[in-house]
C-alpha cells in the first residue's frame, strides 16, 4: 500500500473517534425533506469538515465534494464524501452505517473507501489494483440467480418500476435496506449477490465508492440499458457476473430500451 493510500485510510479511520461515541444517541439537527431517513446530525457535519481538512493537507490540489456542504464537481480530480451513509440507522444504534469516500479523476472512480466504523473494518479499492478488507483481498461470490439475494432501491410509485420490482420478487430474494455502503460491502465480500438501483433516492456520493469496490472484487457494475458504468448515472446493476446476466434480462423485459 503506497503512502498516500495509507494516509487517506488512516484519516478516514480516525473519524471513528468522532462517530462512535454518539452511535445510537446522536441528535438530529436538520431534516432535508419529508422522507423519514433524510436527516442530518452534528456528527455528519463534523466528519465531513474533518475529512475535507485532512485530505487537503495530504494533497491540496484535489477538490472536495461532500453530502452536507457540497463542493465543486468541475475539477479533473476531486473527492466525493458521504460522512455517514445510513444516518437513520446511526441514530438508532443499528449497524448499517458507514463513512464513504471516492476519488474521481477525469470522470472515473479511481479509489474508494467504505469504513464500517461500528466494527472498525475498512474496505477500500484501487482501480486496477483490487478490493480489500483491512488489507486482505475480497471477492464477490459465484452464485447464480437460483437462491440469490439482491437489494433494490427505487421509486416503485412509478408503474414500470413497480412491474420490475414485482418481477424480481418472483424470481429472486429481494431485500430493502437503503444503506448503500453496507450493501456494496455485502456484495464485494460475497455475502449478497447484487444490487439494483432504478430512479433511486441517493446521489453520486452514495454509489461511487461502492461501485469501484464491487468491480475490483470481481463483480460487474453497469448502468441500466448500457454495458458501461458512469458514476453520474444512478440507475445501475451491481452484482456478480451470473446474477448480472439474469438481472439484465429481467430489466430488459420491462425496459426494452
Amino acid at each position: 500500500m503506497d503512502n498516500f493510500t495509507n494516509s487517506i485510510l488512516s484519516s478516514i479511520r480516525s473519524t471513528r473517534d468522532i462517530s462512535l461515541p454518539f452511535y445510537g444517541k446522536a441528535d438530529i439537527v436538520k431534516t432535508k425533506s419529508e422522507t423519514a431517513g433524510d436527516i442530518v446530525t452534528k456528527i455528519d457535519l463534523e466528519i465531513e469538515e474533518y475529512l475535507k481538512s485532512e485530505f487537503k493537507k495530504l494533497d491540496p490540489s484535489i477538490g472536495f465534494v461532500g453530502e452536507e456542504f457540497g463542493g465543486n464537481r468541475e475539477p479533473d480530480r476531486f473527492w466525493l464524501c458521504d460522512p455517514i451513509d445510513g444516518t437513520k440507522y446511526y441514530i438508532r444504534g443499528m449497524p448499517f452505517c458507514t463513512t464513504m469516500v471516492a476519488l474521481i479523476e477525469d470522470g472515473k472512480v479511481t479509489f474508494s473507501a467504505i469504513y464500517d466504523f461500528v466494527n472498525d473494518t475498512m474496505y477500500h479499492a484501487v482501480l486496477g489494483g483490487g478490493a480489500y478488507k483491512n488489507g486482505e483481498r475480497i471477492y464477490v461470490n459465484e452464485r447464480d440467480s437460483v437462491g440469490a439475494y439482491i437489494t433494490f432501491e427505487g421509486d416503485i410509485h412509478k408503474e414500470e418500476n413497480m412491474k420490475l420490482y414485482l418481477r424480481l420478487l418472483k424470481r429472486i430474494g429481494v431485500i430493502e435496506l437503503y444503506a448503500s455502503g453496507y450493501e456494496f460491502v455485502l456484495i464485494a465480500t460475497g455475502l449478497l449477490e447484487g444490487r439494483v438501483c432504478l430512479e433511486p433516492f441517493g446521489h453520486d456520493y452514495d454509489y461511487a465508492p461502492g461501485s469501484l469496490l464491487v468491480t475490483e472484487a470481481g463483480g460487474i457494475v453497469t448502468n441500466i440499458g448500457s454495458d458501461k458504468y458512469d458514476y453520474k448515472d444512478s440507475n445501475f446493476i451491481a452484482s456478480n457476473k451470473s446474477v448480472h446476466d439474469g438481472l439484465t434480462k429481467e430489466i430488459l423485459a420491462i425496459f426494452p430500451g
